[in-house]
C-alpha cells in the first residue's frame, strides 16, 4: 500500500490541516483522510498527516507500506529529531508506529507529483476540527486521482 500525504497552513485566518490517500500497489483508491488541526505549524501538519496515514493503514491490516511525503523536514525529523524538538510528541508517536511488526518505508516525493494529497490537505481547512475519513472518493477527489494516475505534474515556479 502507498500512503501519499501532505500538510497545509493558511495564514489568515490561521488554519492548519493535513490530508492523505491510501492506495493499493496498483494505484487503486482504498481510503482518504483530511484532518483539520485548528492552528499550528506546517511541520506539525506534515507529521500529523504521516501519523494518521500509518494508523489507518495499520487498522486496515496492511503490513507493507510506502509512505510518501513532500516534506523532507518531516522525514528528517522522524529519523533524527531530539527530545528538544517542539514536535517531539508527534515524532515519538510515529516512531512507535514504525516499530510495529510491519514493513514501512518513508519516501520523499516532489510536491508536483502529490496532487491528491495536496487537495485533501486543503480540504481539511473547510471541515470541522478533527479527523475525517473517506471510504468513497468524491467527484473532485476522483479528478485529482486521475491526474496523479496519468502522471500530470504542475511545474515548479522558482523565484529568480
Amino acid at each position: 500500500m502507498c500512503i501519499s500525504m501532505d500538510g497545509s497552513v493558511v495564514p489568515s485566518p490561521s488554519s492548519t490541516a493535513a490530508g492523505g490517500i491510501l492506495r493499493s500497489d496498483s494505484g487503486r483508491f482504498i481510503k482518504a483522510f483530511a484532518v483539520n488541526l485548528g492552528g499550528g505549524t506546517i511541520t506539525r501538519a506534515e507529521l500529523v498527516g504521516i501519523e494518521q496515514g500509518l494508523k489507518l493503514a495499520w487498522d486496515l491490516g496492511v503490513r507493507k507500506v510506502l509512505v510518501q511525503s513532500d516534506s523532507t523536514t518531516a522525514i528528517d525529523l522522524i529519523e533524527a529529531a531530539s527530545q528538544h524538538n517542539p514536535h517531539y510528541r508527534h515524532i515519538v508517536e510515529i516512531r512507535q508506529w514504525l516499530s510495529r511488526d510491519w514493513q514501512v518505508k518513508l519516501e520523499h516525493i516532489f510536491r508536483e507529483a502529490n496532487h491528491t494529497a495536496d487537495y485533501l490537505a486543503s480540504l481539511g481547512h473547510s471541515l470541522p476540527v478533527g479527523l475525517h475519513v473517506f471510504d468513497v472518493p468524491s467527484s473532485m477527489l476522483a479528478h485529482w486521482l486521475y491526474f496523479d494516475s496519468i502522471g500530470v505534474q504542475n511545474p515548479r515556479y522558482l523565484n529568480t
